[in-house]
Protein backbone atom coordinates (compact mmCIF):
# COMPACT_ATOMS: atom_id res chain seq x y z
CA UNK A 1 0.00 0.00 0.00
CA UNK A 2 1.22 3.26 -0.90
CA UNK A 3 1.16 6.14 1.25
CA UNK A 4 2.06 10.04 0.80
CA UNK A 5 5.16 11.64 -0.43
CA UNK A 6 6.91 13.97 2.22
CA UNK A 7 6.57 16.87 0.30
CA UNK A 8 2.95 17.46 -1.15
CA UNK A 9 3.48 18.41 -5.17
CA UNK A 10 1.57 21.79 -4.53
CA UNK A 11 4.22 24.12 -2.74
CA UNK A 12 2.32 25.12 0.72
CA UNK A 13 2.70 28.87 -0.58
CA UNK A 14 0.74 28.42 -3.63
CA UNK A 15 -1.98 26.37 -1.27
CA UNK A 16 -1.87 29.45 1.07
CA UNK A 17 -2.54 32.22 -1.63
CA UNK A 18 -5.33 29.52 -3.10
CA UNK A 19 -7.03 29.66 0.35
CA UNK A 20 -6.59 33.28 0.65
CA UNK A 21 -8.31 33.65 -2.30
CA UNK A 22 -11.32 31.65 -1.37
CA UNK A 23 -11.44 33.40 1.71
CA UNK A 24 -12.20 36.88 0.07
CA UNK A 25 -14.08 35.64 -2.63
CA UNK A 26 -16.34 34.05 0.43
CA UNK A 27 -16.33 37.39 2.62
CA UNK A 28 -17.05 38.96 -0.88
CA UNK A 29 -20.63 36.87 -1.49
CA UNK A 30 -21.08 37.22 2.07
CA UNK A 31 -21.92 40.89 1.93
CA UNK A 32 -24.56 40.70 -0.81
CA UNK A 33 -25.78 37.45 0.53
CA UNK A 34 -26.04 36.72 3.89
CA UNK A 35 -25.44 32.97 3.84
CA UNK A 36 -23.76 30.36 6.32
CA UNK A 37 -20.26 30.53 5.94
CA UNK A 38 -19.28 26.96 5.10
CA UNK A 39 -22.31 26.65 2.57
CA UNK A 40 -20.53 29.44 0.52
CA UNK A 41 -17.17 27.93 0.65
CA UNK A 42 -18.73 24.85 -0.21
CA UNK A 43 -20.42 26.31 -3.08
CA UNK A 44 -17.38 28.14 -4.19
CA UNK A 45 -15.74 24.59 -4.23
CA UNK A 46 -17.99 23.14 -6.66
CA UNK A 47 -17.11 26.24 -8.58
CA UNK A 48 -13.71 25.44 -8.67
CA UNK A 49 -14.29 22.22 -9.08
CA UNK A 50 -16.07 22.17 -12.75
CA UNK A 51 -19.48 21.41 -10.81
CA UNK A 52 -22.89 22.36 -10.66
CA UNK A 53 -24.89 22.86 -7.74
CA UNK A 54 -28.88 22.38 -7.04
CA UNK A 55 -29.85 24.53 -4.22
CA UNK A 56 -33.46 23.79 -2.40
CA UNK A 57 -34.97 26.45 -0.58
CA UNK A 58 -37.88 28.56 0.03
CA UNK A 59 -38.58 31.63 -1.91
CA UNK A 60 -36.86 34.34 -0.49
CA UNK A 61 -33.63 33.15 0.98
CA UNK A 62 -31.34 35.25 -1.21
CA UNK A 63 -30.60 32.26 -3.83
CA UNK A 64 -30.66 34.66 -6.91
CA UNK A 65 -28.20 36.67 -5.23
CA UNK A 66 -25.94 34.57 -3.99
CA UNK A 67 -25.34 33.34 -7.54
CA UNK A 68 -25.07 37.05 -9.00
CA UNK A 69 -21.81 38.04 -6.24
CA UNK A 70 -20.98 34.20 -7.31
CA UNK A 71 -20.13 35.61 -10.55
CA UNK A 72 -19.16 39.21 -9.70
CA UNK A 73 -16.02 38.00 -7.01
CA UNK A 74 -14.67 35.52 -10.04
CA UNK A 75 -15.40 38.45 -12.67
CA UNK A 76 -17.82 35.79 -14.20
CA UNK A 77 -21.10 36.80 -16.55
CA UNK A 78 -24.42 36.02 -15.26
CA UNK A 79 -27.12 34.29 -17.17
CA UNK A 80 -30.81 33.64 -16.33
CA UNK A 81 -33.00 30.84 -17.00
CA UNK A 82 -36.90 31.06 -15.24
CA UNK A 83 -38.31 27.89 -15.64
CA UNK A 84 -41.82 27.60 -16.63
CA UNK A 85 -43.60 25.02 -17.95
CA UNK A 86 -44.10 26.21 -21.39
CA UNK A 87 -40.37 26.62 -21.52
CA UNK A 88 -38.77 25.60 -25.21
CA UNK A 89 -35.17 23.41 -25.02
CA UNK A 90 -34.20 26.59 -27.31
CA UNK A 91 -34.99 29.34 -24.98
CA UNK A 92 -31.93 27.79 -23.31
CA UNK A 93 -29.43 26.70 -25.34
CA UNK A 94 -30.32 29.21 -28.25
CA UNK A 95 -31.00 29.43 -31.69
CA UNK A 96 -30.32 29.49 -35.48
CA UNK A 97 -31.93 31.89 -37.50
CA UNK A 98 -31.63 33.16 -41.19
CA UNK A 99 -29.55 36.49 -41.55
CA UNK A 100 -31.25 37.81 -44.93
CA UNK A 101 -28.57 40.11 -45.13
CA UNK A 102 -25.53 37.87 -45.55
CA UNK A 103 -28.05 35.08 -46.78
CA UNK A 104 -26.74 32.97 -43.87
CA UNK A 105 -27.87 31.31 -40.45
CA UNK A 106 -26.87 33.18 -37.88
CA UNK A 107 -26.41 31.58 -33.80
CA UNK A 108 -28.37 33.57 -31.55
CA UNK A 109 -26.81 32.14 -28.00
CA UNK A 110 -29.54 30.96 -25.04
CA UNK A 111 -28.99 31.90 -21.49
CA UNK A 112 -26.42 29.24 -20.91
CA UNK A 113 -23.78 31.06 -22.83
CA UNK A 114 -22.42 32.78 -19.50
CA UNK A 115 -20.13 31.75 -16.30
CA UNK A 116 -22.65 31.51 -13.72
CA UNK A 117 -26.19 30.36 -14.78
CA UNK A 118 -28.72 30.67 -12.61
CA UNK A 119 -31.85 28.34 -13.05
CA UNK A 120 -34.90 29.52 -11.11
CA UNK A 121 -37.59 26.42 -10.38
CA UNK A 122 -35.63 24.00 -12.81
CA UNK A 123 -38.42 21.60 -11.68
CA UNK A 124 -41.06 23.43 -12.57
CA UNK A 125 -40.14 23.06 -16.69
CA UNK A 126 -40.72 19.93 -18.60
CA UNK A 127 -38.51 17.26 -18.70
CA UNK A 128 -37.78 17.69 -22.61
CA UNK A 129 -36.88 21.22 -21.25
CA UNK A 130 -34.55 19.82 -18.27
CA UNK A 131 -32.81 17.30 -20.72
CA UNK A 132 -31.29 20.79 -22.72
CA UNK A 133 -29.50 21.00 -19.54
CA UNK A 134 -27.68 17.64 -20.08
CA UNK A 135 -25.12 18.17 -22.43
CA UNK A 136 -24.10 21.71 -21.64
CA UNK A 137 -23.74 20.53 -17.74
CA UNK A 138 -21.88 17.49 -18.59
CA UNK A 139 -19.61 18.66 -21.90
CA UNK A 140 -20.04 22.06 -21.68
CA UNK A 141 -21.44 23.00 -25.18
CA UNK A 142 -25.11 23.15 -26.83
CA UNK A 143 -25.04 21.70 -30.21
CA UNK A 144 -27.95 23.55 -32.08
CA UNK A 145 -28.55 22.63 -35.90
CA UNK A 146 -25.44 19.51 -35.79
CA UNK A 147 -23.23 22.13 -34.98
CA UNK A 148 -21.20 22.55 -31.02
CA UNK A 149 -20.67 25.87 -29.77
CA UNK A 150 -18.98 25.79 -26.48
CA UNK A 151 -19.82 28.24 -23.65
CA UNK A 152 -17.35 30.22 -21.70
CA UNK A 153 -15.46 28.95 -19.12
CA UNK A 154 -15.43 28.10 -15.85
CA UNK A 155 -19.45 27.61 -16.35
CA UNK A 156 -21.22 26.98 -12.93
CA UNK A 157 -25.11 26.50 -13.31
CA UNK A 158 -26.71 27.28 -10.08
CA UNK A 159 -30.48 25.46 -10.17
CA UNK A 160 -33.51 26.00 -7.37
CA UNK A 161 -36.30 24.32 -6.51
CA UNK A 162 -39.12 24.90 -3.91
CA UNK A 163 -39.01 21.10 -1.71
CA UNK A 164 -42.26 21.81 -0.46
CA UNK A 165 -44.17 23.05 -3.58
CA UNK A 166 -44.63 20.02 -5.69
CA UNK A 167 -48.25 20.85 -7.16
CA UNK A 168 -47.51 21.38 -10.85
CA UNK A 169 -44.08 20.04 -10.85
CA UNK A 170 -41.78 17.96 -12.96
CA UNK A 171 -39.64 15.97 -10.10
CA UNK A 172 -35.89 15.86 -11.60
CA UNK A 173 -34.53 12.12 -12.86
CA UNK A 174 -31.72 10.53 -11.79
CA UNK A 175 -29.59 11.04 -14.51
CA UNK A 176 -30.41 14.51 -14.51
CA UNK A 177 -29.36 14.90 -10.69
CA UNK A 178 -26.62 13.35 -11.04
CA UNK A 179 -25.36 16.29 -13.23
CA UNK A 180 -25.57 18.19 -10.22
CA UNK A 181 -21.90 17.43 -8.11
CA UNK A 182 -24.12 18.75 -4.79
CA UNK A 183 -27.18 19.63 -3.53
CA UNK A 184 -27.07 22.13 -0.88
CA UNK A 185 -29.73 24.26 0.87
CA UNK A 186 -29.29 28.13 2.47
CA UNK A 187 -31.68 27.37 5.18
CA UNK A 188 -32.90 30.30 7.08
CA UNK A 189 -30.05 33.43 8.00
CA UNK A 190 -28.78 33.26 11.29
CA UNK A 191 -30.57 35.25 13.98
CA UNK A 192 -28.03 38.41 14.44
CA UNK A 193 -28.08 38.30 10.45
CA UNK A 194 -32.03 38.82 10.37
CA UNK A 195 -31.96 40.65 13.02
CA UNK A 196 -29.65 43.21 11.25
CA UNK A 197 -31.38 43.06 8.00
CA UNK A 198 -34.64 43.75 9.99
CA UNK A 199 -33.52 47.02 11.29
CA UNK A 200 -32.33 47.84 7.79
CA UNK A 201 -28.76 47.09 7.20
CA UNK A 202 -28.14 46.95 3.67
CA UNK A 203 -26.70 44.34 1.67
CA UNK A 204 -23.76 45.18 -1.46
CA UNK A 205 -25.20 44.52 -4.63
CA UNK A 206 -23.56 42.02 -6.46
CA UNK A 207 -22.87 43.27 -9.37
CA UNK A 208 -20.93 46.16 -7.70
CA UNK A 209 -18.38 43.51 -5.84
CA UNK A 210 -14.84 43.40 -6.84
CA UNK A 211 -13.63 40.70 -8.29
CA UNK A 212 -11.17 38.39 -6.72
CA UNK A 213 -9.97 35.94 -9.42
CA UNK A 214 -10.60 36.58 -13.29
CA UNK A 215 -12.66 33.91 -15.29
CA UNK A 216 -9.02 33.06 -16.13
CA UNK A 217 -7.24 32.31 -12.60
CA UNK A 218 -11.03 30.25 -12.06
CA UNK A 219 -10.51 28.09 -14.45
CA UNK A 220 -6.87 27.61 -13.58
CA UNK A 221 -8.46 25.85 -9.89
CA UNK A 222 -9.54 22.78 -11.51
CA UNK A 223 -6.62 21.60 -13.37
CA UNK A 224 -4.15 22.87 -10.06
CA UNK A 225 -6.21 20.72 -7.72
CA UNK A 226 -5.49 17.56 -9.69
CA UNK A 227 -2.01 18.14 -7.92
CA UNK A 228 -3.45 17.39 -4.62
CA UNK A 229 -2.45 14.60 -2.75
CA UNK A 230 -4.72 11.57 -2.13
CA UNK A 231 -3.57 8.85 -0.33
CA UNK A 232 -4.49 5.15 -0.66
CA UNK A 233 -6.09 4.86 2.66
CA UNK A 234 -8.07 8.09 1.49
CA UNK A 235 -9.04 6.68 -1.29
CA UNK A 236 -9.94 2.95 0.32
CA UNK A 237 -11.40 4.91 2.60
CA UNK A 238 -13.99 6.61 -0.17
CA UNK A 239 -14.48 2.88 -1.71
CA UNK A 240 -16.02 1.26 1.59
CA UNK A 241 -18.22 3.99 2.27
CA UNK A 242 -19.74 3.83 -1.88
CA UNK A 243 -19.92 -0.22 -1.24
CA UNK A 244 -21.80 0.38 2.40
CA UNK A 245 -24.58 2.29 0.09
CA UNK A 246 -24.76 -0.56 -2.58
CA UNK A 247 -25.64 -2.95 0.65
CA UNK A 248 -27.39 -0.56 2.67
CA UNK A 249 -30.48 -2.71 3.20
CA UNK A 250 -32.77 0.78 2.69
CA UNK A 251 -31.10 1.64 -0.28
CA UNK A 252 -32.45 0.72 -3.54
CA UNK A 253 -29.34 1.63 -5.22
CA UNK A 254 -26.05 3.33 -3.55
CA UNK A 255 -23.56 5.49 -5.44
CA UNK A 256 -22.23 5.04 -8.58
CA UNK A 257 -18.69 5.14 -9.68
CA UNK A 258 -19.40 8.46 -11.00
CA UNK A 259 -20.35 10.07 -7.44
CA UNK A 260 -17.48 8.46 -5.87
CA UNK A 261 -14.88 10.18 -8.38
CA UNK A 262 -17.36 13.47 -7.66
CA UNK A 263 -16.25 12.99 -4.17
CA UNK A 264 -12.22 12.92 -4.93
CA UNK A 265 -12.69 15.70 -6.97
CA UNK A 266 -14.55 17.94 -4.37
CA UNK A 267 -12.45 16.58 -1.77
CA UNK A 268 -9.27 17.60 -3.82
CA UNK A 269 -10.93 21.59 -4.18
CA UNK A 270 -11.63 21.60 -0.74
CA UNK A 271 -8.23 20.59 0.64
CA UNK A 272 -7.23 23.15 -1.48
CA UNK A 273 -9.55 26.05 -0.41
CA UNK A 274 -7.86 25.47 3.08
CA UNK A 275 -4.83 26.02 2.19
CA UNK A 276 -3.81 22.34 1.91
CA UNK A 277 -1.84 20.23 -0.73
CA UNK A 278 -3.35 16.51 0.86
CA UNK A 279 -6.94 15.67 0.95
CA UNK A 280 -7.79 14.40 4.81
CA UNK A 281 -10.70 11.72 5.60
CA UNK A 282 -12.28 14.61 7.13
CA UNK A 283 -12.68 16.62 3.49
CA UNK A 284 -14.54 13.55 2.84
CA UNK A 285 -16.76 13.07 5.34
CA UNK A 286 -17.56 16.76 5.41
CA UNK A 287 -18.37 16.39 1.47
CA UNK A 288 -20.39 13.31 1.73
CA UNK A 289 -23.83 14.68 2.31
CA UNK A 290 -23.49 17.33 -0.19
CA UNK A 291 -22.14 15.33 -2.90
CA UNK A 292 -23.76 11.52 -2.40
CA UNK A 293 -27.17 12.47 -0.66
CA UNK A 294 -29.04 13.46 -3.74
CA UNK A 295 -28.00 10.42 -5.58
CA UNK A 296 -29.03 8.22 -3.29
CA UNK A 297 -32.27 5.63 -3.90
CA UNK A 298 -34.35 4.37 -1.70
CA UNK A 299 -36.59 1.54 -1.10
CA UNK A 300 -39.44 3.79 -0.56
CA UNK A 301 -38.46 6.24 -3.54
CA UNK A 302 -36.82 9.79 -3.63
CA UNK A 303 -35.01 10.45 -0.23
CA UNK A 304 -35.97 14.18 1.24
CA UNK A 305 -32.59 15.82 1.84
CA UNK A 306 -33.36 15.20 5.47
CA UNK A 307 -33.50 11.46 5.20
CA UNK A 308 -30.54 10.90 2.89
CA UNK A 309 -28.68 12.95 5.20
CA UNK A 310 -29.97 10.37 7.90
CA UNK A 311 -28.57 7.83 5.95
CA UNK A 312 -25.43 8.79 5.34
CA UNK A 313 -24.42 10.20 9.03
CA UNK A 314 -25.44 5.94 9.62
CA UNK A 315 -22.56 5.47 7.27
CA UNK A 316 -20.41 7.57 8.37
CA UNK A 317 -20.88 6.15 11.75
CA UNK A 318 -20.31 2.91 10.58
CA UNK A 319 -16.97 2.87 8.43
CA UNK A 320 -13.97 3.02 10.46
CA UNK A 321 -12.02 6.59 9.28
CA UNK A 322 -8.35 5.62 7.81
CA UNK A 323 -5.54 6.31 11.13
CA UNK A 324 -3.23 9.35 10.23
CA UNK A 325 -0.08 7.81 8.36
CA UNK A 326 3.14 9.05 9.59
CA UNK A 327 3.55 12.24 8.10
CA UNK A 328 0.31 13.14 10.11
CA UNK A 329 -2.25 13.29 6.59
Amino acid sequence: MSTMTATPPIPPEGAVRVADAFDRMAEGVQTAARCDPATVRLILTAFAAGGHVLLEDLPGMGKTTLARALAAVTGGTVGRVQCTPDLLPSDITGVTIFNEGTREFDFHPGPVFANVVIVDEINRTSPKTQSALLEVMQEEQVTVDGKAHPVPRPFLVVATQNPVDLEGTFPLPEAQLDRFLMRLSLGYPGEDAEMSLLRGSSLAVPEDLVPVLDTEAMAWLGPTAENVVFADPVYEYVLRLAQRTRRHPHLRAGVSLRASIALCRAARMYALSHGRGYVTPGDVKTLVGPVWAHRLVPMSGAATAAEAAELLDGILAEVPVPAPQGNGH
